[in-house]
């Protein structure tokens, strides 16, 4: 049925429609991590420090303790403790402890990982337009509402 994941794969059967839909949803994974990952190998950061940052950008100038980082990170990362590390070594995040609880270590972006940020927006629209290019309004709605429900656990 795609044609998409047919010449990919090589594979032009499955044992069902929901075979070749998984397998859809995971080639078109790796193909967006892989534009992703470029996107951010040229600002010297990886795509996980890009979700660090993006997060943190979101509260700022508050900051998040490691366990909510986590919470909120579209990839699970095996240590986050090292993923921050490296950030605030380079200085794109600063650490700090929390003004209501002092036993709780905050991260928080600096205005050189708001910087960085800055300078990647362009990047990052670029692969939004991408998106663009190849569906339409109505089909990124569908695509999103269809994804929401694979996610949206059955409680």
């Amino acid at each position: 049925m795609g044609e998409g994941l047919n010449n990919r794969l090589k594979q032009y059967s499955f044992s069902s429609p929901y075979h070749e839909a998984l397998l859809s949803i995971l080639v078109c994974q790796d193909f967006l991590t892989r534009q992703m990952d470029e996107a951010c190998i040229v600002h010297g950061i990886t795509a996980a420090q890009y979700n660090v940052l993006r997060i943190l950008r979101g509260v700022y100038p508050e900051g998040h303790s490691r366990a909510e980082i986590i919470k909120r990170m579209i990839h699970a990362a095996p240590d986050v403790t090292r993923l921050i590390d490296r950030i605030v070594k380079v200085g794109y995040a600063s650490r700090g402890r929390s003004k209501e609880d002092g036993r709780l270590s905050l991260t928080y972006i600096t205005q050189k990982g708001l910087n960085l940020l800055a300078t990647m927006q362009a990047d990052i629209d670029n692969l939004e337009l991408d998106i663009r290019s190849r569906l339409d309004v109505s089909e990124a709605e569908t695509l999103t509402r269809l994804c929401d429900k694979l996610l949206t656990t059955n409680e």
